[in-house]
This record gives structure tokens, sequence and C-alpha cells, in this order.
């Protein structure tokens, strides 16, 4: 999942520079001249982890080729309040049409590393993982899910189809943890992992004896972690999800849980404020 490459990123920035240029950005035609050229400033506003610069280059590109984009940090650098991150050189009109476009897109992605780096230092020397979730704001997953890389994260699948989580659902539906999973198995394409949420001590140790290798332990307290970890005793993956906060994550990660999945990560968001000014050449 290459964020630099990926169509449906390049579909998503197309169709956000549409939505807000629409037949054409009147202020910016009636007070700027086609001739003056200027550079674009992108400063962070507030400290905190940058995401999103790499998507730059191309939304000023769909505008106007001739701007040149100049990086003055990377995704995923730790950005102090004034910091300059990025340079947009160029036509004044070009810079002006892609401003809020480019700016959208890094507010939110810096917003989603950002958090993403606060759990990931929260629980910094345990052996448990930061993870994410679906929980994505409709058309901007393989966007936000890169910021969560970014800020220090791992991915949980992208969608339902490169991974198989059977949820309560499932199982109530297919007659049980030993059933629903028995009937994964014969449908699992080479390569697509099985993982299965249970929720109390009895159905993990169902799942565990069905041979289980992948298991959510859903809303459980930590004292009940504790005994879910010493009851599979390295037998399966265990990731703890449900009601994790900032408070209490490190408290989860002690338990020996190897991930911990946050659908704050990609549905909360605060965003970090980036402005753009620009300096005009004439």
């Amino acid at each position: 999942m290459d964020i630099l490459v990926s169509p449906q990123i390049e579909r998503l920035i197309r169709d956000s520079l549409d939505e807000d240029i629409g037949a054409g950005d009147l202020a910016t035609m009636a007070t700027i001249s086609a001739q003056s050229r200027g550079t674009g400033l992108f400063r962070a506003k507030k400290a905190g982890v940058v995401a999103g610069l790499v998507l730059l280059d191309r939304i000023f590109y769909f505008i106007d080729p001739k701007v040149e984009v100049r990086l003055l940090t990377h995704d995923g650098a730790q950005v102090k309040e004034g910091m300059v991150v990025a340079e947009a050189v160029g036509p004044v009109r070009a810079l002006l049409l892609a401003e809020r476009t480019a700016l959208n897109f890094l507010q939110l992605l810096s917003g989603v590393a950002t958090i993403t780096r606060r759990y990931v230092d929260a629980i910094r020397g345990t052996r448990a993982l930061i993870v994410d979730t679906r929980k994505t704001l409709p058309g901007l997953r393989l966007a936000e899910k890169y910021a969560v890389r970014t800020g220090g994260g791992t991915n949980h699948r992208l969608g339902l189809y490169d991974g198989i989580l059977i949820k309560e659902n499932h199982i109530a539906a297919a007659g049980g943890v030993a059933a629903a999973l028995e009937a994964a198995r014969r449908i699992a394409p080479p390569g697509i992992w099985i993982q299965i949420e249970v929720e109390n001590l009895e159905q993990l140790a169902t799942a565990l004896a069905a041979g289980a290798r992948k298991v959510l332990l859903d809303n459980m307290g930590t004292a009940m972690l504790k005994a879910a970890v010493e009851l599979t005793a390295g037998r399966a993956e265990l990731e703890a999800s449900g009601g994790i906060t900032l408070e209490n994550v490190r408290a989860i990660a002690e338990t020996g849980v190897d991930r911990i999945s946050i659908g704050a990560l990609t549905k909360d968001i605060k965003a970090v404020d980036l402005s753009m000014r620009f300096i005009d050449h004439g």
C-alpha cells in the first residue's frame, strides 16, 4: 500500500480539487495576474507529527505542472510551532487554487499521525503495537492508514477483502466459535489471515482449542486481559480492543497483549493546524 503511486489516492486528490474549485476561483482570477509568480510557505501553527507532505507535489501538479514543491522536512517528523515544512514555487494563481486542498490533507493526516505517535509513545518499552481499524472517514482510508504508519502505528486490514475478522454476529450465525473458525478456514484464500473476536475467557479457550492463531479480546478489563495472556501462553497473537484511551493504554499494554487496536486514531481526529502564506515574486 504505497500512497505515492496509488490510483485511488490520485482520484481522491482530483475529486478534492474539483469539489473546491468547481468552475474556477473567482476571487483569485479577479485579483491575481496570470503572470504573477510566488512562493507558498507551509507553516505549522501547532506542534505535532507532520503527514501528507508526499501528496503536495501531486496536488499542485494537477493544477499546474510548473509548480515546484520543495519539502523541508519529511512525513513522520515531529515539527514545532512556526516551522516551515514545505514550499511551493510557481504561478500564484496555481498556488491559491490548490491551497485549501493541500492544507486539508496536511491538517487531517497530521492529526492522525500526531495522535498515533502519542499512543505509540505511551506504550514504549512494552511488546504491544498500536493498530488502527476500519473506522475511517469515507474515501480517506488509504490516506488515513498511511498517516497511522507515519505516526509509528501498524495497519490492521484495509477492508473486508484482505483479512478475515470473525465478530460476534458471524459467530452467532455460524453456530459458535469453533464452527465459525472452521467455516472461515474453508473459504480463506492463500495468504489471508483469520482472526476471531472473543468476549470472555470461555470463548477464548474454545477458540484456542479450535486452533485460532489470532484472537481479538473485545472490551476486556486489565485483569481479564492478564488472564487471557496466561491462558493463551503464546499459542496465538492477542489483540486488545474497545475502550482504549491515552489514560489506560499503558496498563493494557503491560498485560502482555501483542496488539492494541484503536478506532479513535482515524475517526475522532483533531487536525493539526497549518497555514500557507505566499511571497509574491511579481
